[in-house]
């Protein structure tokens, strides 16, 4: 029969429970099935529920607190040895009869007492850390006060090879290495069984007078104990006393396994867990060397950039990145800067759209003072202030042509004059621009300077748009979400099914700006940390429809012909030859187009 062993709060004697029905109530109320007394524990704090041939743990109430194996648990499913923290009270869960019996009267309270209470006091303090070592030193203390142990170690496996981890009572010179340990036949014995193992008079016993262990120290006595998990003998415990011949009896060797027993599970989840850390420290370490500043995206064009931004950063070339507005343009030029050799000098960053032609020769060189109305004093400009660095030329596209002039002078000289000055300074930067436009037809419309452009475009980076970005949509607005939901709205957001499917209908002409901005406003709006396509302004009216197969086509193949038609300049006979197709067929489009001209 199943049952619960409950070391209570205040430490009297511990108590069997069986499970003798289907629903066993917890709690401090006198009409529970299992009375607690204080310790932190709740009037009805949680229940056991037997069904379909298991036994689950669920929390009663929603103040009651309930820890499975040192991990809090609202429900779960209960395994042969569980450790139950409830309040201040300790229950050990047994599916299987392991002999114990339910005590109906009070027995030898100075040693079985003392006993379980070295146990209560051991869980609790393994409950409160996850450090392996402090496990086991708290394991390897309250089983030496115990059991009276003279000697004492304790023998873990840790990627598959045993070695001793903590001793007590040993001298370096009588058991120097771990290797010494593990060759002797007691310790051989229990790891390759599995089973604990007594020797009531070490020196005589024909099998193991001879252990090395035995002979170096001493011992009249030993006591070997497997640490188990989950059917895995994780290490085992080594008790040893060199006065007296019988010191540990088969009572003890019950108290003992119960210790391991604990011990075993707990070192079992401490390991998993270090392991976990150790992992996750591993992929941060990874993650550390692949990130690129605050870009977020996997999607295959966004994998081309990354790959290009790490073989060009340590380079000193410039860099042009072309992109519509909103795509991120300043976030690729500071992942450049960051993983660049000038990444602990500074990162300039100038809007050449946003100053007055009249203000951004000075904004760039700097000044001397009295140079113009207003130089009240000598100033840096951005070159300057930028050296060993990065100068970042943010919509470069909008620069006059006769500053343009200047700053190819700069570039290829290295020089840099303040306006009102004559001498001429030496600057170290690396230029990265940017620009919503294409400089190349910016170049052909004579709006560009040719020279200046080619200085620039040594490199292009083009930056794709948020609608061809697939998925990237809704891994962008998640991390949004998260960001805005803590800063914001003091809680978790989630998107609802129906607001990824709009997010990735809609064309995003503001890109990955739009996106931040959208929602930041929906989760100010929503109601209930779901987010649906009305708090993002998505609703079915303001997305593109989804056609028809056979209408999508006839909208495809007309953008297409219009789009060849302008590359040839509206050649029809050109365009048809390009198309192969009949110079009839383009002359049927354009009559069709004229027919949707409105009037």
């Amino acid at each position: 029969m199943a049952s619960v062993v409950l070391f209570p709060a205040d430490l009297s004697i511990p108590t069997v429970v069986p499970i003798d029905r289907r629903v066993l109530r917890i709690g401090t109320a006198p009409d529970n099935d299992l009375v607690l007394t204080d310790g932190g524990a709740e009037d009805h704090h949680a229940h056991i529920v037997y069904e379909k041939q298991s036994f689950t743990i669920a929390q009663t109430d929603d103040q009651g607190l309930v820890y499975v194996n040192g991990k809090r648990r609202r429900s779960h499913t209960l395994q042969d040895r569980d450790v139950i923290q409830i309040g201040d009270h300790i229950l050990r869960f047994a599916f299987y009869d392991h002999g114990l019996k339910p005590k109906r009267a009070p027995v030898d309270t100075s040693a079985d007492g003392e006993r379980f209470n070295g146990l209560h006091r051991f869980a609790t303090r393994l409950m409160a850390t996850w450090e392996v070592d402090d496990i086991l030193r708290s394991l390897l203390d309250e089983l030496i006060e115990l059991t009276g142990a003279d000697k004492a170690f304790l023998l873990v496996t840790f990627d598959d090879e045993p070695r001793v981890h903590v001793a007590k009572g040993l001298e370096k010179s009588s058991l120097a290495t771990p290797e010494e340990a593990i060759s002797d036949s007691i310790v051989r014995r229990v790891l390759e069984t599995g089973e604990p193992l007594i020797v009531a008079d070490a020196l005589s016993h024909a099998d193991f007078k001879s252990a090395k262990s035995v002979m170096n120290l001493k011992l009249c006595s030993v006591m070997c104990v497997p640490l188990k998990a989950r059917g895995t003998t994780l290490g085992l415990l080594y008790l040893g006393n060199d006065n007296a011949v019988n010191h540990f009896s088969g009572e003890l060797l019950e108290v003992v396994s119960v210790f391991a027993a604990h011990a075993g599970l707990i070192l079992d989840h401490a390991l998993s867990r270090e392991e976990l850390v150790k992992n996750i420290k591993g992929l941060e370490g990874e993650l550390e060397e692949r990130r690129f500043g605050e870009i977020i995206g996997a999607c295959d064009a966004m994998r081309d950039i990354y790959k290009k931004i790490s073989r060009i950063a340590t380079t000193d070339i410039s860099v042009l990145v072309e992109g519509e507005t909103g795509t991120g343009k300043e976030l690729v030029a500071r992942a450049i800067h960051q993983r660049s050799n000038r990444a602990k000098g500074p990162f300039v960053v100038i809007n050449c759209g946003a100053i007055p032609e009249n203000l951004l020769e000075s904004e760039l060189f700097g000044h001397v003072r009295g140079a113009f109305t207003g130089a009240v004093t000598t100033t840096q400009g951005r070159f300057q202030a930028a050296n060993n660095g990065t100068l970042f030329l943010d919509e470069v596209g909008e620069m006059p042509l006769p500053l343009q002039v200047k700053i190819l002078r700069a570039i290829q000289e290295k020089t840099v004059v303040k306006v009102g000055d004559t001498r001429a300074e030496t600057v170290d930067i690396r230029i990265v621009a940017a620009t919503n436009k294409r400089l190349v037809e910016e170049v052909r419309a004579g709006r560009f300077r040719e020279d200046l452009y080619y200085r620039l475009n040594v490199i292009t980076l083009d930056l794709p748009p948020l609608r061809e970005r697939g998925d990237d949509i809704v891994l962008i607005a998640r991390y949004f979400l998260v960001r805005y939901g803590r800063e914001i709205a003091g809680r978790a957001c989630t998107l609802s099914q129906e607001a990824i499917r709009a997010l990735k209908r809609w064309r995003w002409p503001g890109n990955i700006r739009e996106l931040d901005n959208r929602v930041k406003k929906a989760v100010v709006f929503s109601d209930n940390g779901v987010i649906t396509p009305q708090d993002l302004d998505l609703g079915e009216n303001a997305l593109e429809p989804i056609l028809p197969l056979a209408d999508a086509r006839e909208v495809w193949q007309r953008d297409y012909i219009n789009r060849v038609l302008a590359l040839n300049d509206g050649n029809r006979t050109q365009t048809a030859r390009d198309l192969d197709v009949d110079p009839r067929t383009i002359f049927r489009h354009l009559e069709k187009e004229r027919e949707f001209q409105p009037e």
